[in-house]
């Protein structure tokens, strides 16, 4: 599948908006410098992901959300075009927020639902709920360790982790399974998703296992993709050539 977004979508207002927001006080080779360590520590550090590494600084903060925020996004919609995703959702809960983008996907794709938010990092909170003003989202962003986050769930709720349950502690992230195989016993929509790494992380097939026993589904996707100038330009400047959006997910619901 191709990315071709309208131009009149609300994906390209808010790309621009990241644009004057996010380079107002750094030039484009600042930001694709960032944006190449910030890689690096996806790639061969991601133990430091977990201590805050990715958002340390102005830079990197940059990069993530003028980058990688985007494309998340795109990844997100495409997956929920292709599984079967209730689109009447009354609610959705984002476990891991970052700056807002794969549940802000979701509750364009299920357009009644209420979005809430959660992540530890006060930055990523504060760009989430510029990100759902700006996408026109029905929702609100909080800072709340995953660890201390609650669920009542129900039917006509989706719950998505999108790029969060690697960087968990391996404890939390048992219990997080147990959690979530709770609410889909209990109607709710649950959807992970996490990169398509060389090295399958250790958790993932314990993960399968439970979401297949809970009559869900894993997938890996490629999407091939032209992705949007400003974010060509930094995968140039930091020695990066994606040509598709890639994501292995858990689903049920």
């Amino acid at each position: 599948m191709e990315n071709r977004i309208a131009p009149d979508a609300p994906f390209d207002a808010w790309n621009a908006a990241l644009e004057q927001r996010h380079l107002a006080d750094l030039t484009p080779s600042e930001v694709g410098r960032a944006l190449r360590a910030l890689s690096s520590c996806y790639v061969e550090r991601r133990a430091r992901l977990a201590e805050g590494a990715a958002l340390e600084t102005a830079g990197k903060r940059a990069a993530f959300a003028l980058f990688y925020a985007p494309l998340h996004f795109l990844t997100t919609a495409h997956i929920l075009e292709a599984l079967p995703v209730d689109r009447k959702l009354r609610a959705l809960v984002d476990l891991g927020c970052g700056t807002g983008s794969a549940g802000a996907a979701w509750a364009l794709h299920s357009p009644g639902a209420r979005l809430t938010g959660f992540d530890r990092h006060p930055w990523a909170v504060a760009e989430a709920n510029w990100t759902y003003r700006r996408l026109g989202v029905n929702g609100k962003a909080l800072r709340q360790d995953l660890t201390r986050v609650r669920i009542d769930a129900a039917p006509g709720l989706g719950v998505v982790a999108s790029y969060a349950v690697n960087e968990l502690p391996d404890a939390a992230r048992d219990a997080w399974l147990s959690k979530l195989m709770t609410v889909v016993r209990q109607g709710a929509t649950v959807l992970v998703i996490e990169p398509i790494a060389r090295r399958m992380a250790p958790w993932w097939r314990s993960w399968e296992e439970a979401f297949a026993g809970a009559g869900g589904r894993s997938d890996e996707w490629r999407f091939a993709t032209v992705l949007p100038a400003r974010q060509r330009q930094l995968a140039k400047s930091a020695g990066l050539n994606p040509r598709e959006l890639t994501a292995r997910t858990l689903f049920a619901g």
